[in-house]
C-alpha cells in the first residue's frame, strides 16, 4: 500500500513520468483502429436490435423449470411459424421469454398453447404481447435528440468553464470515441441492442465527460501556473497534469467497474435480468473506453491543438535552447 502511495506521490511530483502526450501517435492510432472497427462493422454486419425498434410478439412462459431450454421454444415456435428463428432469453432463471415477428391474432394463440404444451405448464403462465416497430422508432429519435442536446450543451459548458473552445473540441472528439466504440462492441459481438442498451449510451456520457473535465481542471492549472520561466513546454505540462490525475482515473474506474461488473454477472447469469444486463454492458465497455479517451485521446489532443499557437511555439523553443546550453535540466 505503501509503494502504491509513494507511486502516486512521484507521478504528482513529477520524479516519476510515463510520456503519455509525447507518444500521442501510438495513443491515436490504437483508437484510429477501434473506431475504425467499430464503424465498420455495423456497416456489414448491422445491429442486433430488440424487438422494441423492429416490432413483433413476446411470449414469457412462467414456471417452465429450472434454466429453460432454448430448443423446446424453438421447435414449438417452427411448428406454428415454419422457418422463424425466435430469440431466447432465460428470466429469473425459471421464465423463458420467447421473442418472434409479428404474428397474427391466431398464430399467437396457436403459439401460446404450443409453448404451454413444450413446457409442461398450464395455458395461464404463458402471456404474449405486441410491441410495435414505430415504438422503437420514437424511442430511437428521443436517445438522437437526447444525444445532440447533450453534445451542444456539454460543449458550451466547456467553452465557458475552461475559456477556450480547443478543450472543448477534445473533450467532444472523446465521447465521440466512446460512443462509437460502445456500439461497436454491440455490433462485433452481436448483443441485443435495447432501450435500455440506449439509456446506457447516454448514461456513459456523463461519466466520460467527468473524468475528461478532472484531468483538464488540472491541465489548466498547470498551464495558467507556468510563467515565461518555466522550465516545462506545455505539452510536458499538459503530460504532468495527465500523471498526477492517473492514479485518480485509475482508481475512480476500478471504483465504478466492480459495481457495474457486479450487476452485469447477477443480473445475466443468476437473476436472467434483461434490463440490468443491458445497462451495465453498456455501463462497463463505456467506463474502459472513457478512461482510455480521457488519458490518451483527449489531453494528448488538447495539446496536438494548442502546440502551433504563437506563444506555446515560442515558450517550446526558449526552453529547449536553454537546455541545449544547460542554463534548464
Amino acid at each position: 500500500m505503501a509503494s502504491f502511495s509513494k507511486f502516486g506521490n512521484d507521478l504528482y511530483t513529477g520524479a516519476r513520468s510515463f510520456n503519455i502526450v509525447g507518444r500521442r501517435r501510438i495513443w491515436f492510432s490504437i483508437a484510429a483502429v477501434l473506431v475504425l472497427i467499430s464503424i465498420v462493422v455495423p456497416i456489414f454486419k448491422g445491429f442486433n436490435f430488440g424487438v422494441d425498434f423492429l416490432g413483433g410478439s413476446q411470449f414469457t412462459v412462467s414456471d417452465a423449470g429450472k434454466d429453460p431450454s432454448q430448443a423446446v421454444a424453438t421447435r414449438a415456435v417452427q411448428s406454428i411459424v415454419p422457418g422463424v428463428v425466435p430469440q431466447f432469453t432465460v428470466a429469473g432463471g425459471t421464465s423463458a421469454q420467447v421473442t418472434t415477428k409479428q404474428l397474427t391474432t391466431l398464430q399467437t394463440e396457436n403459439l401460446t398453447d404450443a409453448l404451454a404444451k413444450a413446457y409442461n405448464v398450464p395455458v395461464s403462465k404463458v402471456t404474449s404481447s405486441f410491441i410495435g416497430a414505430t415504438w422503437g422508432a420514437d424511442i430511437t429519435q428521443q436517445a438522437v435528440r437526447a444525444l445532440i442536446a447533450f453534445l451542444v450543451l456539454a460543449i458550451i459548458f466547456m467553452a465557458l468553464y475552461f475559456r477556450t473552445w480547443k478543450m472543448s473540441l477534445a473533450a467532444i472528439v472523446a465521447l465521440l470515441h466512446d460512443l462509437v466504440i460502445v456500439a461497436g462492441v454491440y455490433a462485433v459481438l452481436g448483443f441485443e441492442v435495447t432501450p435500455d442498451a440506449v439509456i446506457g449510451f447516454l448514461t456513459i456520457l456523463g461519466y466520460s465527460l467527468y473524468d475528461t473535465v478532472v484531468v483538464f481542471d488540472k491541465i489548466r492549472e498547470n498551464t495558467n501556473e507556468d510563467g515565461e520561466k518555466s522550465v516545462r513546454t506545455f505539452s510536458e505540462s499538459v503530460n504532468l497534469a495527465v500523471n498526477q490525475t492517473l492514479v485518480r482515473s485509475i482508481n475512480t474506474s476500478v471504483v465504478a467497474l466492480l459495481p457495474v461488473a457486479a450487476i452485469l454477472f447477477i443480473g445475466s447469469t443468476l437473476l436472467g435480468a434483461g434490463t440490468l444486463s443491458d445497462i451495465s454492458l453498456a455501463l462497463f465497455v463505456g467506463i474502459l473506453s472513457g478512461t482510455y479517451s480521457t488519458i490518451f485521446v483527449a489531453a494528448p489532443l488538447y495539446a496536438l491543438l494548442r502546440e502551433r499557437e504563437p506563444e506555446i511555439t515560442k515558450r517550446t523553443k526558449r526552453t529547449t535552447i536553454a537546455r541545449t546550453s544547460g542554463a534548464v535540466r
